[in-house]
């Protein structure tokens, strides 16, 4: 079993940054693939960014691309987001992600592409 605990959430201004990171424990081994997500209230879980961890090879939202930037240690076990440029519409708690099987065809967006989740830490982005 897989555990996900994130940290970095807080509360920022319009144009600020933040550094979230998720620390994996447990068969973190197993870790193929990572993301983060986010939901906002009354909204749908939603993919930022997410990473194949044997190439490093990432993935953004189209609302996220040239802000955040997502980035896996596989030696320390950790999976950090760093968010810059941050705008109100960014506001949500923010969910780290982890699948430990290998997926033919793999949607890193998706929600149920992942069976393994943390319990999230909150943004608050004010304008």
């Amino acid at each position: 079993q897989v555990q996900l605990v994130e940290s970095g959430g807080d509360s920022v201004q319009t144009g600020g940054s933040l550094r979230l990171s998720c620390a994996a424990s447990g068969a973190a081994y197993k870790l193929i693939y990572m993301g983060w997500f986010r939901q906002a209230p009354g909204k749908e879980r939603e993919g930022v960014a997410a990473v194949y961890t044997g190439s490093g090879e990432t993935y953004y939202a189209d609302s996220v691309k040239g802000r955040f930037t997502i980035s896996r240690d596989n030696a320390k076990n950790t999976l950090d987001l760093q968010m810059n440029n941050l705008k109100p519409e960014d506001t949500a708690m923010y969910y780290c992600a982890a699948r430990t099987n290998y997926a033919v065809t793999w949607y890193p967006l998706r929600r149920n592409e992942y069976n393994n989740w943390g319990q999230g830490t909150q943004v608050t982005v004010s304008s």
